[in-house]
């Protein structure tokens, strides 16, 4: 990877410890530093308001707040901290209606279970380095997503990072 991840704020975001404990590992491994932990969507919420991530890693399952309410609620509740926030998705069950799901949701990008360095190093480089536009329909704000075409909105300007 061409870019150093020393100050990337990260967001890691699971209701099980282990999980949380595996993917925490991996980052700081990687070279991630600032990593951030809640055990369910609703903490993580409050985490954004205290602490200004610059990518979340959600897990889809999660009670009382899942994966998809929370990026529903970063994209378009009206006390957001920002709503353009790169939103990277964990599952353990990557089926075709979960997948759907978390897009419509306004996932940026989606990782199954079990994990792998590799995996997780690939998402947040795409996140990073090759980000999406973002698009605002009637009922959707999100990462473009294929086969839409409605107005494309400009992502402000993100924290800059030493990337």
């Amino acid at each position: 990877m061409s870019f150093g991840l020393e100050s990337l704020r990260v967001l890691l975001v699971d209701d099980n410890p282990h999980m949380r404990s595996i993917v925490a590992t991996i980052l700081k491994g990687v070279g991630v530093r600032l990593v951030r932990e809640a055990r369910d969507g609703a903490e993580g919420l409050q985490a954004l308001r205290d602490w200004p991530a610059d990518l979340a890693i959600v897990d889809f399952q999660m009670q009382p707040l899942d994966g998809a309410s929370f990026t529903r609620l970063v994209r378009g509740a009206s006390d957001s901290m920002n709503i353009y926030l790169p939103i990277i998705m964990m599952t353990g069950f990557a089926d075709r209606g979960r997948v759907f799901e978390a897009r419509d949701a306004g996932v940026t990008e989606m990782i199954a279970k079990p994990l792998t360095t590799r995996a997780i190093l690939n998402r947040i480089e795409t996140v990073i380095m090759r980000p999406r536009p973002f698009v605002r329909t009637a009922d959707y704000f999100g990462p473009s997503r294929r086969g839409i075409d409605d107005v494309v909105v400009k992502p402000k300007v993100m924290r800059e990072l030493a990337i």
